[in-house]
């Protein structure tokens, strides 16, 4: 539609999986009026060492897009025994690959701390606008789901994405497919995206 602005995430979050066509676009008149915090949780566990550049880029273009979408965004990191919140929430500013290219990997896998701490944040978002809160507020997941932990679904969440990052192959060593990634969404009837259809490899 000529003259009118693209968004992109939420263009491509209700694209998903498939390919893209126009029934998926969505424009800045079709906002909502309190606008959208997207959450992402990152898990930066050992396991996830072969896949954690190539989420970390899609994650530098994401928050470079939604900044000039003026959406607020949130980061939160789980690896090791905890959980901690990188950013925001706010609106990404232009140095965002100054602290995204450090963030390194290696530990366990708290999926059930990084949930917890979706949670909260997503908690403080909605009592923080009020009785009359509007704001879209969107969870993204990365994970390779090679973990035992089964966390419920945040509440106060309107979408979740889980972008699985589960490798066949990491180096030289084949790995068999655990497929945690779409058990969880499942669990939490949420759509579930695989990180090579969405971020180049790196």
């Amino acid at each position: 539609m000529p003259g009118r602005r693209i968004v992109w995430s939420a263009t491509l979050l209700r694209k998903g999986p498939q390919p893209l066509d126009r029934t998926h676009l969505r424009y800045a008149g079709d906002e909502t009026p309190g606008g959208e915090l997207h959450c992402f949780v990152l898990d930066g566990s050992a396991s996830m060492l072969g896949s954690l550049a190539q989420a970390k880029g899609w994650l530098l273009d994401s928050f470079n897009r939604l900044a000039r979408e003026r959406s607020e965004v949130a980061l939160i990191r789980f690896g090791g025994d905890r959980a901690e919140v990188l950013f925001g929430p706010a609106v990404p500013r232009w140095w965002n690959e100054r602290w995204i290219e450090p963030i390194g990997g290696g530990g366990g896998t708290p999926l059930s701390a990084g949930v917890a701490a979706a949670a909260r944040l997503l908690a403080r978002a909605k009592r923080a606008e009020g009785p009359q809160a509007s704001q879209v507020r969107v969870l993204w997941l990365l994970t390779d789901g090679r973990t035992r932990d089964m966390p419920s679904k945040p509440p106060g969440v309107d979408r979740v994405v889980v972008v699985d990052c589960e490798q066949a192959r990491i180096g030289h060593v084949a790995h068999i497919a655990l497929r945690g990634c779409e058990r969880l969404a499942r669990a939490w009837a949420a759509e579930c995206v695989r990180l090579d259809e969405i971020a180049p490899r790196v």
